[in-house]
């Protein structure tokens, strides 16, 4: 499901995200309920998302949390497509800062990429809302001020920042898709991942004996493919636990290990961009 941002009143909007006039917190009825507070309800409904997904979201779910109901929060929030916007930027406040211009701007790319995809591993749900149309936050800004900030200690001109921007940000996306659904496959389906791989790999090979043969080239590369150590630990892939958690399930693994080399291949990449430059 694509979700896109933007869709409520623009002024309302963006009053919202900058807290340009946001109400003053009033006390509902009689009893010792905590005021709301746009803070309050956005931290809510992220919470909410974080836990079960975009599909739960709506302002009755969020109203609940709190204690209220979904009435007592439009005097803060117009409602659900303003809530969204405000929960994107929110959690966008937890993207690495902006910083000075990096000395070793590849080990600066590498760090900063390595923690934007666990960003968007904590809040899949980020992943849903399409960057077509931007929710022009200050979260949002700060997160893209920074990777420009890195982007620029590489000397490439504007016009290939810009794409550069375009190009790193949808990659992480895909990268932090592919280990969130890893991560929610077996409970989705309640079959876990070595049963679905046995059970359908064993009709293959049933249904289509010469696999092999009518795709030499798949099967050249799952036979000769080399087993790569895992990114800064030293171990192989299948050796990489992740703090304080059992060892990650191999669709994960396997994601985290595609990210590892991609990101490789694309600072080569703009390394080599770095060569071609005019002197």
């Amino acid at each position: 499901m694509v979700v896109f941002a933007g869709q409520g009143d623009p002024r309302r909007s963006l009053s919202l995200l900058w807290r340009a006039d946001t109400p003053p917190p009033t006390r509902g009825g009689p009893g010792p309920k905590p005021r709301l507070s746009v803070d309050a309800i956005v931290t809510a409904a992220v919470a909410l998302a974080d836990e079960e997904g975009m599909g739960a979201l709506s302002m009755r779910a969020v109203g609940d949390r709190l204690g209220r109901t979904a009435m007592a929060l439009y005097t803060y929030v117009p409602g659900k497509s303003e809530l969204l916007d405000l929960m994107y930027d929110a959690v966008h406040a937890e993207l690495p800062a902006a910083r000075p211009e990096p000395a070793d701007w590849r080990a600066a790319l590498t760090a900063w990429a390595r923690e934007v995809l666990e960003f968007y591993v904590r809040h899949p749900w980020v992943l849903q809302v399409s960057q077509v149309r931007p929710v022009l936050g200050p979260h949002e800004y700060a997160g893209l001020d920074t990777l420009v900030v890195l982007l620029r200690a590489t000397g490439l001109e504007a016009g290939a920042l810009r794409r550069l921007v375009g190009t790193l940000f949808p990659y992480l996306r895909g990268s932090a898709q592919a280990v969130a659904d890893a991560r929610l496959a077996a409970t989705a389906t309640g079959s876990s991942d070595e049963e679905w791989w046995a059970a359908r790999s064993a009709a293959l090979m049933e249904l289509v004996p010469d696999f092999a043969e009518r795709f030499p080239a798949v099967s050249r590369l799952e036979a000769d493919g080399p087993v790569e150590p895992y990114p800064g630990t030293g171990k192989g892939a299948e050796e990489a636990t992740e703090e304080g958690v059992e060892a990650m399930s191999y669709p994960e693994r396997e994601a985290r290990e595609t990210f590892r080399v991609g990101l490789g291949v694309l600072l080569d990449g703009i390394e080599a961009a770095r060569a071609r430059r005019p002197r």
